[in-house]
């Protein structure tokens, strides 16, 4: 049942427009669709988060469940996009004929999907401004409130709506002119001397200026909200941004308590900008150290990421470390390392392999490049974007430094995030990976139920369940060891006034074992096979005393694999 709304997913929408298009998705499907805010910004702006489920199949609560969320960081905006873009092709392909459309109805049908397009709608805010500045996170001053008093704060100083770079004549620069481009800054040569050089420094306004020295002000807003989540958590001096102490911020507040409520959600993913990776666990650690069953899963989706998206799938610690002597923790140290629950840090967005870079290391890169790259940079600019990548310098008298040039790169709108054209290019990549992912949660089912007379009044009762999913129903290793699953937990409902009704025989609860999946242990030509193969099924009992012709609710739930609920007759 395609929808009729038709969103735009070549610009960027602020707060109240996303708002807006949020509740206008719920309104036109209720049955689908709902929007909640699970909290308020540091502003008071309300974090959105819809809940996608067919309600005629169940609650959202008694499904198993897959989170994405988007724009954490302020300029990563497309991580906006990638949500609101899978919101998009769920509700408009749900019922429809073909594969795409019969994936998403059964996923819709058994699953719930908790999207958040918009994690940090401050910080977004901020850098969708008319005049822009472009935060790290969170808009609230840390660690410090006090204004500053000097050195230079970077902003848009000439009103284009951009916060490009300014170039100064200076015999001591580290930039040059490139010689057959000259429009390009490249760096000098060690021991060159002579030529024409420039020091390059970021647009904005500097306050106390002696003439001489410049320093580049931190922004006053230094939290990184990506750092303020309780696992490995670290002071400041370790990692910057992470804030005064874990989930100190009512953003990562919202995400958590939203997370610590909803036992159901099992997978996760968070789309940031920019590198064009897939990103998972550890942050901190080892390969080697990871639980083996929970590598192999990692390394399983990973292949499927990367067929379905075109993005290599890769470790946080083993190969994208700002620094490789620093470790990186967030939220995926968080979902993984302390609920167990699968999770990925997608980074959309290549601009160096969209200009023809093909041989580069990812954060490394942009460390060190050759110039021969810039030169392909500067070719996809103008050719790919209109000249719009790289800005022409242009004369502008500064208000401390005088005469200056502005241009180069414009981070925002063609680094940071693809430029107009490529943003749904982007999106497009990954919502047949995220319904796969989904797909292959633990899903609880029932097998059957049964009733055997033991007396004139006494009967037993049994009743069987299964998980019908690829993963077991804890969903990692890492789940187990930190004792954040329970097994599969039965329940037969007595009614309370009812003397004539009683249990004789178990428990009215019972914890009964954990579910494997469907996902093979083995290869077929292991040289040893696995020995328990139902072990994906499981079985509770009662003996009761009741009248014949008795009605008895019983139910089961796996936390993270949903309910079942059904009635016996005791005839």
């Amino acid at each position: 049942m395609p929808t009729p709304l038709k969103p735009r997913f070549d610009i960027f929408y602020r707060h109240d427009a996303l708002t807006q298009l949020l509740f206008d998705y719920a309104a036109a499907h209720p049955q689908l669709v709902s929007v909640e805010s699970i909290g308020k910004s540091y502003e008071g702006r309300d974090i959105w988060v819809a809940t996608l489920t067919n309600l005629a199949t169940g609650a959202p609560q008694d499904k198993p469940a897959f989170w994405a969320d988007g724009n954490i960081h302020a300029a990563e905006v497309t991580a906006s996009t990638a949500v609101l873009y899978y919101l998009h092709q769920l509700v408009d392909a749900y019922g429809s004929d073909g594969e795409p459309g019969r994936r998403i109805t059964q996923l819709l049908d058994t699953r719930t999907l908790y999207l958040c397009p918009r994690l940090n709608p401050d910080g977004a805010e901020l850098a969708l401004a008319d005049r822009p500045r472009h935060i790290r996170s969170s808009t609230r001053p840390y660690p410090f409130d006090e204004p500053a008093f000097e050195g230079l704060t970077v902003e848009d100083i000439d009103g284009d709506g951009r916060v490009l770079s300014v170039r100064i004549p200076d015999p001591h620069g580290t930039y040059k002119r490139h010689p057959q481009e000259p429009r390009l800054m490249v760096p000098r040569e060690p021991g060159e001397f002579g030529g024409a050089y420039f020091r390059v420094i970021p647009e904005g306004t500097i306050k106390a200026f002696d003439g001489l020295s410049i320093t580049v002000n931190r922004d006053p807003e230094g939290l990184d909200l990506n750092r303020n989540f309780p696992t490995q958590w670290r002071q400041e001096f370790e990692q910057v941004g992470a804030g005064p102490y874990p989930a100190s911020e009512p953003e990562v507040r919202a995400m958590v308590d939203f997370f610590v409520g909803h036992r159901n959600i099992g997978a996760a993913i968070s789309y940031h900008t920019h590198s064009g990776v897939i990103l998972r666990p550890f942050g901190t650690h080892s390969d080697d150290e990871m639980i083996p069953e929970d590598l192999w899963a990692y390394q399983r989706f990973g292949e499927i990421a990367e067929k379905a998206t075109g993005y290599p799938a890769i470790s946080i610690f083993h190969e994208f470390k700002y620094h490789p002597k620093e470790v990186i923790t967030g939220t995926q140290d968080w979902v993984y390392e302390h609920l167990g629950a699968l999770f990925w840090v997608v980074e959309i967005w290549a601009p160096n392999k969209e200009a023809g870079i093909t041989d580069y290391k990812w954060v490394d890169w942009y460390r060190d490049h050759p110039v021969e790259d810039e030169i392909k940079l500067l070719k996809w600019s103008d050719e790919q974007c209109g000249g719009k990548a790289h800005v022409d310098w242009k004369p502008f008298h500064h208000p401390q430094l005088g005469a200056v040039e502005i241009g180069g790169w414009d981070r925002l709108n063609y680094w940071r995030n693809p430029p107009p054209h490529l943003r749904e290019r982007e999106a497009a990549r990954f919502p047949d990976w995220m319904t796969q992912v989904a797909l292959s949660l633990p899903r609880l089912e029932l097998l059957r139920t049964e009733v055997r007379a033991l007396g004139p009044d006494t009967w037993r009762v049994r009743l069987a369940v299964a998980n019908s999913g690829w993963l077991p129903a804890y969903i990692s290793k890492r789940a187990l060891q930190r004792k954040v699953v329970r097994g599969v937990m039965f329940e037969i409902h007595l009614p309370e006034d009812n003397p004539a009704i009683s249990l004789v025989g178990g428990k009215q609860r019972i914890e009964g074992p954990q579910l494997e999946g469907h996902a093979p242990k083995h290869s077929l030509h292991a040289f040893v096979q696995g020995r328990d193969v139902t072990a994906d099924r499981a079985v509770a009992e009662w003996v009761v005393r009741a009248p014949q012709g008795t009605r008895l609710a019983l139910s089961a739930r796996a936390d993270r694999a949903g309910a079942v609920r059904t009635e016996v007759s005791l005839d």
